[in-house]
Parts: structure tokens; C-alpha cells; sequence
């Protein structure tokens, strides 16, 4: 393990944020880590509950809202999808917060429900049924299904239909467990019960789900002296109100209350968690004093029970008719450790066929089989979620490495050492995010080979098989770019290419994007492909425009063929190979075409973007043995050739309804069909490699026609890229870097920054909506958002209210083209 980044408060004279007590953080599958602090005001002596979200790519953009939590903030937890967020505190009171036009960096809170005075000890969304498995001994497999399989899970609580009902559960310190339910309609029921008939103090407790939709709940009175009990938790919806139903389950006591060495050595548990959210069989439970701690992991068994030899005879046990009993059973124990300070669980759903503490030696290093472990003397461990045995070790500033006697009294007569009072794995568990006690964010990278020599094709096997997972499961993967380095990125983008070629045609097209977009953000880590991300991303934009346009397209009799008019389009332009544009419209049925005006004329910009790409791309033909040119890859695209070869069909008509929505080009003669020119062209290229298995060169007659074009119309310049100002090309050569709350860091020189100037548009030019292809000017007024995965740069509020406008803008209203999420940009941002 190594620090990629530390991101800490600016220390200000009179207010300044504190750790709370208790600190807690939550990361997202989006890459949104959540956190709290404290806002000390000098002056008037109080503290304001600050809820603070950050972006893992843009750090330093935190989001900082007043909770309005008016004690403590006692939890927080992400939704299934990473979009909302709850917040709980010490007087009973949950809050749910979702963004504010789907900006990752605005954010409100909309429902909420409480108990009043009644501190919340635990917190968790309502299972929603979905659970992905992964097989790690099978990450070799070909076929993502035998990689990844859907585990048959029910959701806790199921509308009409078997939609999963939404909600949320949460135990309070006194015993008390309260669900709330999200209506379709926006209201919430909220209904609360006692855990069991004597209610007792809850000191900490922890939610897992069960295959069969229940809900189980772990709780402890603090004391390693008491047991840790189990109860069941069924949901249910009665005549519109929300049922709770409880059960108790078999408890257990902690191995080391009943070891007469260590009876009273640790008097206290200080953590209780259930080893994953849908997995309540394992627990794990940390029990402390004040300089020590001890770790146990415990499993949950059906065993059988033995019956006595009377009754045997009286009525004989055949069989599976055996009595059967739930029982706890200590898997493993730690030795006497340090004491800990915050414990983080993975979150990948792995499934190992082979059964308990007994992994293939391939896999035994696999970064999600660990969990970490933060101790007071500031070090991190990363142990196996099974054995407990190490797997990795952070030594952290104030932390030693093997050190004497003589060095750890001056350690401790020096004060108090920082260390992290709250930690998260990542979803992929390649980083770790921990808050200090001085309220200082770290990330820290997990290396895929947990600090063990494996080879490079074993390292890649890993972040390869975890791209796939991000890819079949539509979670971001930022946290596997940080162990990318440069010479990996042309491995990695061909074997993800193979990967994706294997699956199923269905399966392709639902991850056809996806993987354009995974291509995209590896290639930028790389000085070599840096071009390519240019070409990427126009790819998107050309799949994105491509459906818009030919949804827009309508039968012109209701009782139609199977085929939509899009779909015989690229069937027509497929089979028909004519280099006249004319020719091939005379075998569709214009009719089809046929929009209104208003909104031809408002596609215009999008219409343009495809001539000017179409023109830029054959006036490069020539230069066509330079990879570093953007552009190269199109040109031995034949299923990209063929979508621009088909909007150019469809261009040509709309042409004939309405001539000002065609493109606008600059030519040398006024008599020139532009048009014609570029899909002859344009054709003739296509036909090089429509097939993928039989491409042929371009003939020197095509190469000299397009060496001609820069005499016959002007060449636009593409504006390729916005400026990225991510933090993850920084972390190339793993040296540390040093970031501030607030305040953006300055552009420093790095070598694969310094090739992206070639593509982007320097400060103080003139901008541009990128996805709307509109100029905003060198100083922008209009409120612009910006993707926090590409650095896409789009309006915030739309200006043309015409419905096929709408139509292209709701694609991408949530989600940038590329997946990342939109961020609040400054007006006349540079």
C-alpha cells in the first residue's frame, strides 16, 4: 500500500473544521465519498454538523452542506446506485439527500423520517434483490456469464409486480428498530419496533440481508462480557401501513471472554460488522482495552443434532430428517494487536467455489478478499476476510516499522498520534479512504497483488477481470486506473477488446458505450494513446447522435413490418453500395423522413458536427500512417464509416425539406455539390473495410482525391477535447500528492498533461458546448456543468425547448456520454 493523495482543511483564524465524534465516511459505487466534520466557530462557541461530498477524480471540489443534524452525525450510507444519501445522528433523526439536477456537487435533502431522542447506532437501504457473484477462479473464463453470475436474491420488501420497494432500517441505541418506505407517490411510511420483549441498550449494532428477503440485525451492549445477539426482521406492508415482525436468532459470546488468560483483558467491543451487507452468516467483532485489541471472525452453521439413543429407538432418524440447529462457530482469531481505530470491509460479492480459509493459489492474493484494519499507532493492515492473516501493511507518518523499546516511549511521551478514526475500501477494493484525527482525507492505493511478488500477467489479469466487473455492473472504475501505469494501457485496452468480442451479440450492444468509455480513460494514462482518446470520444458523441437522429424517423403507416425505419436505413445503406447519394435515397421511403420544420433547423449544429467530422476525416486519409493523429482509428472503422454513411443519407433528405439545416461549407466553387462529393468519397473508403476480416488498402485514385479536398473546401478544425483537470494523470509516478479542500491545484507539468495540449483548446479561447455543439464564448455567462470522468463541458439549463432538442439532451441529462457524472462549473470558468 502506498498514499496516492492527501486532501486537507485550510487552517483559518476563527472557524475551522474539526473531526467529529464519531467521524464516519461512506464511499460510493460512483466514486463519491461522503464524510462528516465539525464546523468550530470561535466566536459563538458552537459546532455546526457539516456533511461534506467529494469526488474522488476532483477532490479539492467538496461539496460542504450544514446537515442541519442538530446532534451529532452518527451514520452515513450510500444508496445501490450512488445517487443518495443517508445521514442518521444522535437524536434520532434520518435524512435522505439526492442531487440537484444531477450535479455531483449539489446536493438536497428531500425526505426524511425519526425517532425522536433515541441516538441511531445503525444504518442501511432496504436490500433491492440485485446481487452480481464473482468467480474469481474463473476470471479466466470467456464468457462474462461464467465470470459473473446473478445470485438469486429476494429484494427486503417487494411492490406489485415484484418491483423492490424502497426504504431504509435503522436500530437506535435503545433497542429500537424503525423502517421507512418509499412510496411510489413520494410519501414515506415509517413504522418502529422493539428488537425483543426487554429491551437493552445498543452500543453498536450492524444490518445484513438474507437470500429470502429478511433482515438480520447484530447488536452489542459495548461489553465483551455480554453476548452479542441476532434477531430476525421481516417487512411487511398491511392495509398501507408499514409491519415490522422480530425473531430472536442464537447469539454468541467472544472466544476471548472465555480464555482464562484474556477473561478480563479486554473489557470492551468496539466494532461489529457483518462481513458484507448479504452476508449475515459472517460476522466479524473487534473487542478492546486502551492500548490493545483483539479480532475474531465468526461464521454461522446449520448442524445437526444428535439425538439420544432412546428416542433412536423409539422413532428412528433416517436420513436428512436429522434436527437441525443454527449455531456460531469461530472461523479465526488475530493475536494481541495494537488497538484499532476503524475497520473497512470489501464490498465485491466474491464467491469462491472451493470452501472457507482454502484458496487457489492465484487467488489468494485478490485485493477483495481483505479487509482493512486501522490502528492507533496510525498503520493500516489489510487481512484476510476469512483467516485474519496479513495480506498487506500501511505504516502511516506518526506509525514505526519494526522498532525498539527505546523508540516507542519517545513515541508516546511525543502526544497523541494521528491515525484514522474512519476508513472505506473502494468497491473494487484498490483504495482505501481514510479520515484522520485531524480531519485530513487520505487515499491510499492497494496494490492488486497485495505487496506479493506476482508476475505483470497475473498483476493484469486482476485489473483486467475488475474492468469487467465495472463494465458488466456499470460502476466506476477509477479507483483500477490508479495502479495503471503507461507501458500496461495498450495490454490492457487490446485483451478488454478480446474480452468484449467473445460475449454474445445482445451482450455487446448493451456494452457497447460502456467499453468506448472504458478505452477512453485508459488511454489517457498513456503518451503513446493519447490520441486515441480523441478518437473515443467522438465515437460516443457518433453512437449518441446516430440513435437521436434516426429515433426521430416515424413509419409512415401504423401497421408497419417488424423493422423500424432506423433499422432498414442500415439495412438499405448495408446492402446497397452505390457511391451516388442520390441512388441510394431513391431505395427508401422518404415519407418516413418527413419532420417538422422547427425541428430540422433546431438538429442543425448536430448535422454540422457530422459534416465536419466526415470532411476532417478524409482530408487526414493521406496522413493515415500517423497513429498519433486523431482521427486514425476511424479510418479502419468499416461500423463507424457506416453510421457517419447513413446520417449522411439521411442529411441529404432533410436537405430537400428544409435546405438551411444542412451542413455549411466552405468551397472554392460555387457550383460544387459538397454533399455528393464527401459520400462518394466517403463510400469508396467504407468499402475498404466494411469487413473486418477482409479490409483492403485504399487505392491511390481515393488518396488522391482527398488530397485534393483542402483546394476544394476548408478544413474545420474538430475541437477534440475539454481540459481535464482530474487528478488521476498526476498520480503516474506514484509520488504523493499534496491537495487542499477548496482550492484547485495548479496544472503542473506532467508528460501525458503536456500531449493533451495538442487536442484542447487553451485558456481564453473561445468555448464551446460540447454535446450540444453550441459557442459560449472566451468568458462564458450561461451556468455550465462538466463531466467528472472526461471533462465534457455542457450548459446547465437547456435554451431550446423543442421537443427532438429534448430528446438528444435527455440522453445525457444524468450521465455524461461517457458515464461520469456532471459537476456545478463557476460562471466564466477558464
Amino acid at each position: 500500500m502506498d498514499l496516492a493523495y492527501v486532501c486537507e482543511w485550510e487552517k483559518r483564524p476563527k472557524s475551522n473544521h474539526c473531526p467529529s465524534i464519531p467521524l464516519v465516511c461512506a464511499w460510493s459505487c460512483r466514486n463519491l465519498i461522503a464524510f462528516t466534520t465539525d464546523l468550530k466557530n470561535e466566536e459563538e462557541k458552537d459546532l455546526t454538523h457539516m456533511v461534506h461530498i467529494i469526488d474522488t477524480e476532483h477532490p479539492w471540489d467538496v461539496y460542504s452542506v450544514n446537515s442541519g443534524h442538530a446532534e451529532i452525525i452518527t451514520c452515513l450510507e450510500w444508496d445501490q446506485s450512488g445517487s443518495r444519501l443517508l445521514s442518521a445522528d444522535a437524536d434520532g433523526h434520518i435524512k435522505c439527500w439526492s442531487m440537484t439536477d444531477h450535479l455531483a456537487n449539489s446536493w438536497e435533502n428531500t425526505v426524511g423520517s425519526m425517532v425522536e431522542g433515541d441516538p441511531v447506532v445503525a444504518l442501511s437501504w432496504l436490500h433491492n434483490g440485485v446481487k452480481l457473484a464473482l468467480h474469481v477462479e474463473k476470471s479466466g473464463a470467456s464468457n462474462f456469464g461464467e465470470k459473473f453470475s446473478r445470485v438469486k436474491f429476494s429484494p427486503s420488501l417487494t411492490l406489485f409486480g415484484g418491483k423492490p420497494m424502497e426504504g431504509w432500517i435503522a436500530v437506535t441505541i435503545s433497542g429500537l428498530v424503525t423502517v421507512s418506505l418509499l412510496k411510489p407517490n413520494g410519501q414515506v411510511l415509517t413504522s418502529t419496533e422493539s428488537l425483543c420483549r426487554l429491551r437493552c441498550r445498543v452500543a453498536l449494532a450492524d444490518v445484513a440481508f438474507t437470500g429470502g428477503g429478511n433482515i438480520v440485525v447484530a447488536t452489542s451492549d459495548g461489553s465483551s462480557t455480554s453476548p452479542v445477539q441476532f434477531y430476525k426482521v421481516c417487512v411487511s406492508v398491511v392495509n398501507e401501513k408499514c409491519k415490522i415482525d422480530t425473531e430472536i436468532l442464537p447469539s454468541l459470546f467472544m472466544r476471548c471472554t472465555t480464555d482464562p488468560a484474556r477473561k478480563d483483558k479486554y473489557p470492551a467491543i468496539t466494532h461489529l460488522k457483518f462481513l458484507a451487507r448479504d452476508m449475515s452468516e459472517q460476522v466479524l467483532l473487534c473487542a478492546s482495552n486502551q492500548n490493545s485489541s483483539i479480532v475474531e471472525c465468526w461464521s454461522l452453521r446449520k448442524e445437526g443434532l444428535p439425538v439420544n439413543n432412546i428416542f433412536q429407538q423409539i422413532s428412528p432418524v433416517v436420513g436428512d430428517k436429522q434436527p437441525m440447529i443454527l449455531k456460531w462457530r469461530i472461523l479465526s482469531a488475530t493475536n494481541d494487536l495494537d488497538r484499532v481505530s476503524a475497520v473497512a470491509l470489501p464490498k465485491l460479492p466474491i464467491s469462491l467455489t472451493n470452501t472457507d480459509l482454502k484458496v487457489a493459489n492465484d487467488t489468494k492474493f485478490f485485493p477483495g478478499l481483505g479487509l482493512a484494519l486501522a490502528f492507533h499507532d496510525g498503520s493500516v493492515h489489510i487481512v484476510h476476510r476469512l483467516s485474519l492473516q496479513m495480506m498487506a501493511v500501511f505504516y502511516g507518518s506518526s506509525s514505526q516499522r519494526p522498532v525498539d523499546e527505546q523508540t516507542i516511549k519517545r513515541q508516546r511521551t511525543a502526544g497523541p498520534l494521528v491515525h484514522f478514526k474512519a476508513m472505506q475500501l473502494s468497491w473494487t477494493s484498490l483504495a482505501l479512504a481514510g479520515i484522520d484525527s485531524h480531519g485530513k482525507l487520505s487515499m491510499l492505493r492497494i496494490s492488486p497483488s497485495m505487496g506479493h511478488v506476482l508476475d505483470m500477467n497475473m498483476s493484469l489479469r486482476h485489473l483486467l477481470f475488475l474492468l469487467e466487473y465495472c463494465m458488466v455492473t456499470g460502476y466506476d472504475w477509477w479507483d483500477i486506473l490508479l495502479h495503471v501505469q503507461p507501458n500496461m494501457v495498450q495490454n490492457l485496452v487490446e485483451k478488454l477488446h478480446e474480452e468484449y468480442m467473445r460475449q454474445n451479440a445482445a451482450l455487446q450492444q448493451v456494452l457497447s458505450t460502456r467499453i468506448v468509455a472504458m478505452k477512453a480513460s485508459l488511454c489517457k494514462l498513456s503518451s503513446s494513446t493519447i490520441a486515441r482518446v480523441c478518437d473515443y470520444h467522438a465515437k460516443l458523441f457518433l453512437i449518441a447522435i446516430s440513435c437521436t437522429l434516426k429515433s426521430l424517423l416515424r413509419p409512415h403507416f401504423l401497421n408497419t413490418p417488424d423493422k423500424s425505419p432506423g433499422d432498414r436505413l442500415t439495412e438499405i445503406c448495408s446492402k446497397i453500395t452505390d457511391i451516388d447519394i442520390d441512388k441510394v435515397m431513391i431505395n427508401l421511403k422518404t415519407e418516413e423522413f418527413v419532420l417538422e420544420m422547427t425541428t430540422l433547423q433546431s438538429l442543425q449544429q448536430l448535422i454540422q458536427w457530422v459534416g465536419d467530422f466526415v470532411l476532417y476525416l478524409l482530408a487526414s486519409l493521406p496522413n493515415q500512417g500517423s497513429p498519433v493523429r486523431p482521427g486514425h482509428s476511424f479510418l479502419r472503422d468499416g461500423a463507424s464509416l457506416g453510421m457517419f454513411r447513413e446520417l449522411m443519407v439521411v442529411i441529404r433528405i432533410w436537405g430537400l425539406l428544409k435546405p438551411s439545416c444542412l451542413p455549411v461549407y466552405t468551397a472554392t466553387s460555387d457550383t460544387q455539390d459538397s454533399m455528393s462529393l464527401l459520400f462518394r468519397l466517403l463510400t469508396k473508403l467504407w468499402l475498404c473495410c466494411r469487413e473486418e476480416n477482409h479490409m483492403t488498402e485504399p487505392d491511390d485514385t481515393l488518396i488522391d482525391e482527398c488530397c485534393l479536398l483542402p483546394s476544394q473546401l476548408l478544413i474545420p478544425n474538430i475541437d477534440w477535447l475539454p481540459i481535464n483537470d482530474g487528478i488521476i494523470s498526476k498520480l503516474q509516478n506514484k509520488q504523493l500528492v499534496r491537495l487542499q479542500f477548496g482550492k484547485a491545484p495548479g496544472l503542473v507539468g506532467h508528460t501525458v498533461s503536456s500531449q493533451f495540449d495538442a487536442f484542447v483548446r487553451a485558456p481564453g479561447q473561445p468555448k464551446i458546448d460540447h454535446l450540444r455543439r453550441l459557442h459560449l464564448g472566451a468568458y462564458p455567462t450561461e451556468e455550465c456543468k462538466s463531466c467528472t470522468r472526461c471533462g465534457c463541458v455542457t450548459m446547465l439549463k437547456s435554451p431550446n425547448k423543442i421537443t427532438a432538442v429534448k430528446q438528444w439532451e435527455q440522453r445525457w441529462i444524468k450521465n455524461c456520454l461517457c458515464g461520469g457524472l456532471w459537476r456545478r462549473m463557476p460562471l466564466s470558468y477558464s
